[in-house]
């Protein structure tokens, strides 16, 4: 189950990946960020209250909301280079941010088998492939790299919190909406500090613009919170190393999307990269 959860994550944030760097080329990051957070909040509001959720309130949401602090910046920082540079391989180097899990896991006492072992190296060095050959040349693209590593350490600190914000499927939902409401909170903030130094919280053409997007907004934000929901599952329910890797298999997705979709074309090193994740995972799965 573990292995199902953890997949099912990378292919839930290959996709809000996918989604919130197409939105970026329209809309201002930060506008992103905090309308698709907002989405997500209304919709686990509602599942919150349904369920009964707020009743497992503790200090563990403290998780949720440090996750929550992060992610924003982490997204931001995302986004942006979704936009300056190439999917297929700004993505891939977002998940090095598994190093952060994968550390904690260790820590704590995880000890994966051998055939595992190989299965995090063999992924790990698959994802880096499925980036190709393009890290040096104009300053467009080494901006890209720039923030593609800031996000990636966030991005694995949120794994690293979210997974210790719950214990239990309610709990899970609670410890969701206070990171998202922390999301919202935090991400308002930057964009209103943005706004005051001058920049836009509206496309050129308008707030139109935004209200046709909603659907795919509330599709990148409502696919980034079950990612988050699927991950602390599978590190739950199996060793927290093994999920990690295999949910930051994402730019795999991401990668491939844009092939379909953008016409992005891959590289024989970039196929090569996607072969040998696939290699990890099966290793992951069954050692």
């Amino acid at each position: 189950m573990t292995a199902l959860f953890a997949l099912a994550t990378s292919l839930l944030w290959g996709l809000a990946d996918f989604g919130g760097g197409l939105l970026t080329r329209r809309i201002p990051a930060l506008t992103v960020v905090v309308v698709s957070q907002a989405l997500a909040v209304l919709v686990l509001g509602t599942v919150v209250l349904a369920t009964g959720a707020w009743t497992e309130a503790g200090p563990q949401l403290w998780y949720a909301v440090g996750a929550g602090v992060v992610g924003p910046a982490a997204m931001l920082a995302f986004y942006k280079a979704l936009a300056l540079g190439p999917m297929g391989v700004v993505s891939p180097l977002g998940s090095l941010g598994v190093v952060v899990p994968v550390s904690v896991g260790l820590l704590v006492g995880d000890r994966p088998g051998l055939a595992q072992f190989a299965g995090i190296a063999v992924a790990i060095l698959g994802v880096v492939l499925a980036g190709g050959p393009e890290l040096r040349g104009a300053p467009v693209q080494r901006q890209a790299v720039l923030l593609t590593l800031v996000a990636a350490f966030g991005f694995g600190s949120v794994m690293a919190l979210i997974a210790e914000a719950s214990t239990t499927v309610t709990g899970l939902f609670l410890a969701l909406f206070v990171q998202r409401v922390t999301n919202v909170l935090v991400g308002g903030g930057a964009l209103y500090a943005s706004v005051r130094r001058g920049g836009r919280a509206v496309p050129e053409a308008g707030p139109g613009v935004i209200r046709a997007a909603l659907p795919a907004l509330a599709f990148v934000g409502l696919a980034d919170v079950a990612a988050n929901g699927t991950y602390a599952v599978a590190a739950q329910q199996g060793p927290v190393t093994v999920a990690a890797v295999l949910a930051s298999l994402y730019p795999v997705v991401t990668a491939l999307a844009a092939f379909g979709v953008l016409k992005e074309r891959l590289r024989a090193i970039q196929a090569a990269g996607a072969g040998l994740a696939l290699v990890g995972t099966v290793l992951l799965a069954t050692g």
